[in-house]
């Protein structure tokens, strides 16, 4: 793998943790995933957005940057590649769509004194699919606190992972459209996810259509 470092992004639904999963047991990485199934505020957040978007923001950020600096700091000298399914600027991204004013602002000044302690990954790979396919694989997935999310929410969500992709052109960002693949059926359509993943990508946006 030409890359130490990549992080899989993408909508809830996108098949971020599917794809991380394979790529590390193919190339012998080790594999961060969130962890989230425990989070006391995610069923009570999808009742009632407003009053637990803080909580919930703040839980994520604490265990996120738990995880990842405990697993950065250790990293093996003799595999090297690390493949998760989240990035820590995941938090930002989400609390821009779900907080508003002071809570915002709180969380903005918290983020990005965290943010500062953590290494980039070498490569992001964000994973775009349109609103009705996210739908359909939350479905199939049966999470019954998920099933009540509305495509506007998801469109919401997109917005703000676009916003931040275009802000930071420092980072070496791979968007792949996977409108007319399934990835995690067809092997065939995975090796032209693993293909992508393997070109030598220059910093900024590289936008490409597996």
């Amino acid at each position: 793998m030409r890359y130490d470092y990549i992080a899989i992004e993408g909508n809830i639904g996108a098949g971020k943790t599917s794809l991380a999963t394979r790529l590390a047991a193919d190339f012998s990485g080790k594999l961060v995933l969130e962890e989230f199934a425990d989070n006391p505020f995610l069923p009570k957040f999808y009742e009632d957005r407003e009053r637990y978007a803080f909580p919930l923001e703040l839980s994520f950020l604490a265990e996120r940057f738990s995880q990842l600096k405990e697993i950065l700091a250790s990293r093996d000298l003799f595999n090297n590649l690390i493949i998760a399914d989240y990035f820590i600027s995941k938090s930002m991204i989400f609390s821009k769509a779900n907080l508003k004013g002071d809570e915002f602002e709180l969380f903005s000044k918290m983020f990005h004194i965290i943010e500062a302690s953590l290494p980039a990954p070498s490569l992001l790979v964000f994973l775009h699919l349109n609103s009705d396919k996210l739908i359909e694989n939350i479905q199939k997935r049966g999470r019954e606190y998920e099933q009540k999310i509305a495509p506007s929410y998801l469109m919401e969500v997109e917005k703000s992972y676009f916003k931040f992709i275009k802000q930071h052109r420092k980072l070496r960002v791979v968007v792949i459209d996977t409108n007319d693949i399934d990835f995690v059926a067809n092997e065939e359509d995975y090796q032209k996810i693993v293909s992508i993943i393997q070109q030598d990508h220059p910093r900024g946006i590289t936008l490409l259509k597996a």
